[in-house]
C-alpha cells in the first residue's frame, strides 16, 4: 500500500515523496525514514538502473515495517541550490529529513515510539547527526556509511581511481593534489575564510567543515539507542577494511551496536562485479535488486527493539 506526501508543505522546497505501508494493516507499525548518499537523487535512490530505496521499501513492507522516502532537495531545486552561497548539509540534507521524521511521528498509522532512520552511503554519515539534531527516534539503520571524514573520502576515492588511460589518469592526479592541498589545514582555518574557499563549482570548504567538525562515531558514542551498521564486502566506495574497521574499533565499547558485513554485495547491497572505482558506472548500468538478506537483517533488527 502507497500514499504520495509531500515533505516540506508551505516551505521553500516541497519535496514528493511516498509512504509505503504493509497490506492488511490492522494496527500501528514500526517505520524507516530513508536518507540519501552525496548528489542529486530521487526518492527511488536511482543510480543508473538500481533503485536501492525503492527496493528497501518494498522489501520491508512484507515484512511489517512502513517507510518514508522523498525526492531529494538538490534533485528537484538544483539550479536554485546552486546559487545559494555556504550550503551545508543541514539545508541539503537534514532539514528535510527531520520533516519527514515530523510527519511520521504524526502519522496515526505508525508506531510513533518505533520511528528508525536508514541512511545509505552518506546518508548514513549524516543519520546520528539528524537523530542528535531533532530526529529522536528509536535507532538507526546505517547502510555503507563510515566514521571518516568526507574529506577523507574524496582523496581516497581519488586515489583508488587507478584508470590505464594516461590522460585520465594525469587529470586525477591532478585533483588528486589540488585537493589535498584545499583541505591541508580545514580545521585551523576561521568559518570565514573556508566560505570563501571554493571546492568546486559554487560548492565552499565550509561545507566539508561544517560537516566535519563531529562525525558519525562521535555523534554514536553520545548515545546508546540501537544502531545496525552494514557493509558489503565488495563495496569499492566505502571499504571493509578501512569504514568498517573502524567503526568497530572506534565504537568497541558501545551498547546496543550489530554489525553485518556481506562479502558479495557492492556499494549499493546488490552483487559486486569489477570490485573496480573506475568501473562503477558499468557495475550500476546493470539491473539488480537489493539482496533479500539484507532486507531481512533490517526487519529482524526493528522487530527485535
Amino acid at each position: 500500500m502507497k500514499e504520495k506526501m509531500i515533505i516540506g508543505t508551505g516551505t521553500e522546497y516541497p519535496l514528493n515523496g511516498e509512504l509505503t505501508l504493509p497490506d492488511g494493516l490492522s494496527e500501528p507499525v514500526p517505520a524507516v525514514v530513508m536518507v540519501h548518499g552525496s548528489g542529486p537523487s530521487n526518492m527511488d535512490e536511482k543510480v543508473m538502473k538500481l533503485t536501492p530505496f525503492k527496493d528497501l521499501a518494498e522489501g520491508l513492507a512484507k515484512q511489517g515495517i512502513a517507510s518514508l522516502r522523498y525526492d531529494k532537495r538538490t534533485f528537484v531545486y538544483g539550479k536554485k541550490m546552486a546559487k545559494l552561497k555556504d550550503v551545508t548539509v543541514k539545508e541539503e540534507t537534514i532539514e528535510d529529513a527531520l520533516l519527514a521524521i515530523e510527519m511520521l511521528k504524526k502519522d496515526d498509522k505508525i508506531d510513533h515510539d518505533r520511528i528508525y532512520i536508514l541512511g545509505h552511503s552518506m546518508g548514513a554519515m549524516l543519520a546520528p547527526r539528524i537523530d542528535a539534531e531533532g530526529g529522536d527516534v528509536r535507532g538507526l539503520v546505517l547502510l555503507a556509511g563510515t566514521p571518516c571524514r568526507l574529506e577523507e573520502i574524496v582523496l581516497r576515492q581519488l586515489k583508488q581511481a587507478d584508470y590505464k588511460n594516461p590522460l585520465l589518469k594525469w587529470i586525477i592526479n591532478l585533483e588528486y593534489k589540488t585537493y589535498s592541498k584545499k583541505f591541508r589545514n580545514l580545521y585551523q582555518i576561521s568559518d570565514e575564510e573556508a566560505k570563501k574557499q571554493k571546492f568546486a563549482g559554487n560548492m565552499s570548504l565550509y561545507y566539508f567543515k561544517e560537516m566535519g567538525q563531529k562525525t558519525a562515531a562521535d555523534y554514536l558514542l553520545e548515545n546508546t539507542k540501537p544502531v545496525l551498521i552494514m557493509q558489503g564486502g565488495k563495496d569499492f566506495q566505502v571499504l571493509v577494511d578501512v569504514d568498517y574497521t573502524q567503526f568497530q574499533e572506534q565504537l568497541a565499547d558501545r551498547k546496543n551496536t550489530i554489525y553485518k558485513l556481506y562479502p558479495e554485495l557492492n556499494h549499493c547491497f546488490v552483487p559486486g562485479i569489477y570490485n573496480d572505482i573506475t568501473k562503477a558506472s558499468k557495475e550500476y548500468s546493470v539491473e539488480q535488486h537489493i539482496d533479500e538478506e539484507v532486507i531481512g537483517d533490517i526487519a529482524d533488527f526493528i522487530s527485535g527493539h
